[in-house]
């Protein structure tokens, strides 16, 4: 129930952002800057501990000026922005989301493999028809040569 409602806030979310590209684009670079901003900062954390460790610390962050969970709370704030706005997959495929909320069709990310074959065996039909409608133009053509 909960993955449900969770799915179709993200679906409306995209649903209203994808008719703005810029707020979309400021909320998706937000979401990123925070995650990666997290991933960063956590890593910092890690490489000071393990070098207070041994007594050779030198760090690019301030461990009595930053709190610890500075880090881990930016990348989920960030992962969950990216998440609800479904940019955090559609950063690898592009802005093919955006247009495809626009035309109301599914996410690329929530197609399944058959409807990918389905289409691939109507590109095939499509291709052959077209071969098959210039061949009988071809053949129509030397007729009307042939009667002239």
């Amino acid at each position: 129930m909960m993955n449900a409602t969770i799915r179709r806030v993200e679906h409306r979310l995209q649903g209203f952002l994808s008719h703005y590209p810029v707020l979309y684009a400021i909320i998706a670079g937000t979401g990123i800057i925070l995650f990666w901003r997290g991933i960063w900062h956590s890593v910092d954390f890690f490489h000071l501990y393990i070098s207070q460790v041994t007594n050779n610390a030198q760090s690019s962050i301030d461990w009595t000026i930053t709190p610890w969970w500075d880090g881990p709370v930016s990348m989920i704030v960030g992962f969950v922005i990216l998440l609800l706005s479904g940019s955090f997959v559609s950063s690898f495929i592009g802005n093919e989301i955006i247009l495809a909320g626009l035309r109301g069709e599914k996410q690329l990310s929530k197609k399944i493999e058959g409807e990918n074959r389905t289409e691939a065996g109507a590109i095939g039909e499509i291709r052959q028809e077209l071969v098959d409608v210039a061949h009988k133009i071809e053949e129509l053509e030397l007729q009307l040569s042939r009667k002239k």
